[in-house]
């Protein structure tokens, strides 16, 4: 199964001074902005892109939003790096069989319509990694 980078999420403290700093400074453009309410997600989200790669920009929507916790215990910057799979059922299957371990509880599909789930970093070396599709593109 093929998989190519898709974006970097990053973990801010102040989604409008991060999209100024990216816009301004580095010229990135700001594609969409959106806030993901689900359980366990809870962000304000701009979604950037720069000389062709993608940035996800994330900041909780309040004190018990999981990436407040990231913020806490890690502070700001990478949060996590995503890559694309031709279908994420079947690349999640072909990863368990490698003994390759999820956090099951991260399955969803986002506003944009990407599915996604994020890979247990006990399985990856420490770095938290993304899985990700787009079926409704």
């Amino acid at each position: 199964m093929d998989k190519v980078f898709d974006h970097i999420g990053i973990a801010v403290r102040r989604l409008d001074d991060a999209i100024n700093m990216y816009t301004d400074l580095l010229g990135a453009s700001l594609l969409d902005r959106y806030t993901s309410d689900q359980p366990g997600v809870e962000v304000h989200v701009a979604a950037l892109e720069l000389g062709g790669l993608h940035i996800e920009l994330m900041e909780p929507t309040g004190p018990s939003s999981p990436m407040a916790q990231f913020l806490k215990l890690k502070g700001k910057g990478v949060h996590h790096i995503a890559f694309r799979v031709d279908d994420l059922e079947e690349a999640m299957l072909l990863a368990k069989e490698q003994g390759i371990r999820f956090l099951e509880h991260t399955y969803r599909t986002n506003k944009r319509g990407r599915r996604l789930v994020y890979l247990n970093p006990a399985s990856t070396e420490g770095t938290l990694v993304e899985y990700c599709d787009y079926p409704q593109v």
